[in-house]
């Protein structure tokens, strides 16, 4: 095989690992999951991402107690443990209220994650809800050899066998206008459990505990082949970018919230030098699994 025919092969069968949020940051930006992937740059913990990742905590644990014990006040209790849990695994994380001796900024930090596990219970009953899985760790392989993995918050398998996804967020939900684009986690977890089982889930739900709402959808085989189509062509982009060194920021809205807007060329900065890393270095790291939870 020529040196020609091997690239075209690499880019149309591509060898590698994705999760959702690694191709949600390409899709958002380029150039921020360059600087996340392959520079790999240290990034600020914030407030609002510790805070869900706290919260998705207390929702798992809340369904080991048994119907009944499933109150507000017991999820309430699990919100400071669960925060020192987060602590003594990311100890980057107390820098949040490092300046906070009074612990008044703590405590209200605490209050607002409090409120949102109160938005819960308004729109779900956990005593009425047995999960089969929380926290669940799957993963596949495409036939193109790209491996998709990532934790699905929650699964509910109904006696007659139908699969609910259920995904929690801790912030507002969106505009129809951006509802497309928050279902992709959810329709790259509903593909990789239906090659898994063999079974399309028969539904998507999105708990957005920020307002209170729930947003459902109901996929078919065409949905999901139309998201391994599109996960399939994010890795032959990411493998081109790499190869060519090409880069490109997305710049919007969402800069401002950015922790390398300052060497973003968007913005007038300059990135670092472009470290030389292999595919399959860039492959571990965009399957990679953050601690911390960081969604809308």
């Amino acid at each position: 095989m020529s040196v020609a025919a091997a690239e075209v092969d690499r880019h149309e069968h591509p060898r590698g690992a994705l999760s959702p949020s690694r191709a949600a940051d390409f899709m958002s930006c380029p150039l921020k999951y360059r600087f996340r992937v392959v520079d790999r740059l240290p990034e600020k913990p914030s407030a609002a991402a510790v805070r869900g990742t706290v919260v998705h905590a207390v929702l798992e644990r809340l369904f080991d107690l048994p119907r009944g014990q499933r109150t507000l006040e017991q999820a309430a209790e699990m919100l400071e443990p669960q925060w020192q849990r987060v602590l003594e695994e990311e100890p980057e994380v107390a820098e949040l209220f490092a300046e906070d001796a009074s612990g008044e900024e703590l405590a209200k930090w605490l209050a607002e994650a409090h409120g949102l596990l109160g938005k819960y219970f308004t729109l779900e009953d956990p005593n009425a809800l047995d999960p089969a899985e929380r926290e669940l760790y799957v993963e596949t392989a495409l036939d193109s050899g790209l491996v998709l993995r990532g934790y699905v918050d929650r699964l509910d398998v109904a006696p007659t066998g139908e699969i609910r996804v259920v995904d929690y967020k801790t912030g507002r939900s969106p505009s129809e206008f951006f509802e497309a684009k928050a279902l992709f986690q959810t329709k790259f977890y509903a593909l990789v459990l239906w090659k898994l089982r063999g079974v399309v889930p028969a539904m998507l739900q999105l708990v957005y505990l920020g307002n209170g709402e729930i947003v459902r959808y109901i996929p078919d085989e065409a949905d999901l082949r139309a998201c391994e189509r599109k996960v399939s062509a994010l890795w032959i982009a990411i493998t081109r970018a790499l190869d060519s060194g090409d880069w490109r920021p997305s710049p919007g809205p969402l800069c401002d919230w950015c922790d390398h807007k300052a060497i973003c060329p968007a913005w007038g900065g300059t990135p670092p030098p472009l470290p030389t890393r292999s595919v399959e270095e860039v492959a571990a790291e965009s399957a990679g699994i953050d601690l911390i939870t960081v969604d809308g």
